[in-house]
């Protein structure tokens, strides 16, 4: 009972505070971690253990899909070779300098001290899709940090393995063991996301139930992780892959009211769920500090300095790989800008989290793992440091760099699109026309509306200033004629001459009407 009560509290604490983020623009992730560091540090407040399969098994693999739904198969093309350097050499880099800083500041075991390095090793897709949510990057420098954060798993996984095999048993892999696991990590994570993901779309074009296919997406993340799991393989590599295939496919795969119900349904999950996971990063971090004071051990300190060991390593690697890439190009100054987003967007949070409460409690022998509390302190303290120093001041540094997409290449990037889509449609019924297969009235009353929206977009490409106004003032008396008619329904279902499902069906057509206008703005 004491438990159903903790976790209630923690959504209603997570749910108020991340309404409270968005309402006053701070990155929702940092302002979570920071209230539960404080809700934590209260003496009346019952410590807080998170068991490793929770955060591994039933948070991450929706959040990592709901990440990886979001990525851009065109622009991730373009940036495979930095991804590949970022998610492969930068992460070897990084566990390789956490381990000697973690020898010389807490004299660690090695093999300890590089645990701790594959750990913290790797950036965090949720954290860093979280952070970037509320910011207009550019779609390169987005997909760029996106990407590598998604695909540095199998790396990190690998190389966390190899430190549990040296720290619990004492033992080591050869090299043609380590190229056989990583093969088996991120080749038999994608196999296992291609499988599920083909299984779903199959499953998905042949429903039109909306409950049955909100109920088969919610799954497919944990199908997905649970294969590749079950085969040794990476499950974060597994839910990427499948969630990046269906992504592209979401279109073809159902249609328009089912999709709204998923967006719907999936955005509550994930608003939850990283509400929950991010307020417990920070929620757990007392109650491991409290464990740890018995022994007198030092970690606040070490902490700072493994933290800012990262952010440096991180510009080491970054700066000089953009510069050269930059001279490739032709630049005779190479720009500082993007790259400078892109050291400081390496965050780390739920992914380094479950790898870290997943760390064995005792050795091959039985007895208890040497320095165990101290990794898991300062592995934690790392994550709150990186998700509060870099969440509150990435959004600053991008305004600083200028490197953010204005507002009106957006507005202006929608209106070609609204443009060419109703030029597309006012083509198609001219055909239709043509082969008389619509009668006139309706082909009339359509190519009305077509024509509008064409008009208003010309005006808006050639940027007239009245278009808008004049859009601005269809949307408020559209509103007004909307809520008319919802005040309408509302008095025929009182009055008993409609009935609850017809005052439903009707109320949902003119709620998708105000939020196309709503989207409109």
């Amino acid at each position: 009972m004491r438990s159903v009560e903790v976790v209630l509290g923690l959504v209603v604490l997570a749910t108020v505070v991340a309404v409270t983020a968005h309402r006053i623009r701070v990155p929702a992730p940092s302002l979570l971690v920071l209230a539960g560091l404080l809700v934590g540090s209260l003496s009346w407040v019952p410590d807080v253990r998170v068991p490793p399969e929770i955060v591994s098994l039933v948070v991450l693999p929706p959040l990592l899909y709901a990440a990886g739904e979001d990525l851009s198969w065109r622009q991730l093309r373009k940036v495979w070779r930095p991804v590949t350097l970022l998610a492969i050499g930068l992460v070897g880099f990084s566990a390789a300098a956490v381990g000697a800083v973690a020898v010389l500041l807490t004299g660690l075991p090695v093999s300890m001290a590089f645990l701790l390095g594959t750990v913290l090793a790797s950036t965090d897709p949720v954290a860093v899709t979280a952070l970037g949510r509320r910011l207009a990057l550019p779609p390169r420098v987005q997909t760029l940090v996106q990407a590598e954060s998604l695909f540095n798993d199998a790396t990190s996984l690998l190389l966390f393995r190899v430190a549990v095999v040296a720290a619990v048993a004492g033992g080591t892999l050869s090299w043609a063991g380590i190229a056989g696991e990583f093969g088996l990590l991120a080749g038999g994570g994608v196999l296992a996301g291609v499988v599920v993901a083909g299984g779903i779309a199959l499953i998905r074009r042949r429903t039109e139930d909306p409950v049955l296919e909100t109920v088969v997406a919610l799954i497919t993340p944990y199908a997905a992780y649970v294969l590749a799991e079950a085969v040794h393989a990476s499950g974060v590599t597994a839910v990427v892959a499948a969630s990046v295939i269906l992504g592209r496919q979401a279109p073809a795969l159902t249609n328009a009211s089912i999709r709204l119900q998923l967006t719907a349904v999936y955005g509550t999950v994930v608003f939850l769920l990283e509400s929950v996971v991010f307020s417990l990063i920070g929620l757990q971090l007392p109650t491991l500090i409290r464990e740890l004071s018995e022994s007198g051990e030092a970690w606040f300190w070490p902490a700072l300095l493994i933290a800012a060991t990262l952010i440096a390593v991180r510009v080491a690697w970054v700066f000089p790989l953009s510069f050269l890439a930059q001279y490739r190009r032709g630049a005779r100054r190479p720009s500082w800008q993007i790259p400078a987003v892109i050291s400081w967007a390496g965050a780390r949070g739920v992914v380094p989290l479950a790898a870290t409460l997943s760390i064995p409690l005792t050795t091959e022998s039985g007895g208890p793992l040497p320095e165990r509390e101290l990794v898991v302190v300062l592995a934690t303290a790392v994550i709150v440091i990186s998700l509060i120093v870099q969440g509150f001041t990435l959004a600053p540094l991008v305004r600083r760099t200028g490197i953010a997409v204005p507002a009106s290449d957006a507005q202006q990037e929608y209106a070609l699109a609204r443009l060419r889509t109703a030029q597309a449609a006012l083509a198609r019924l001219e055909q239709l026309q043509d082969v008389d297969a619509v009668p006139q009235v309706i082909v009339e009353r359509l190519r009305v509306g077509l024509m509008d929206r064409i008009e208003v977009g010309e005006l808006r490409l050639d940027g007239q200033d009245d278009s808008g106004s004049i859009a601005a003032t269809f949307r408020t008396v559209r509103r007004d004629l909307i809520a008319a008619e919802s005040a309408e329904l509302t008095r025929l279902h009182d009055k008993g001459e409609i009935s609850e499902g017809t005052r439903r069906n009707v109320q949902r057509m003119l709620d998708l009407q105000e939020t196309a206008l709503n989207e409109e703005q």
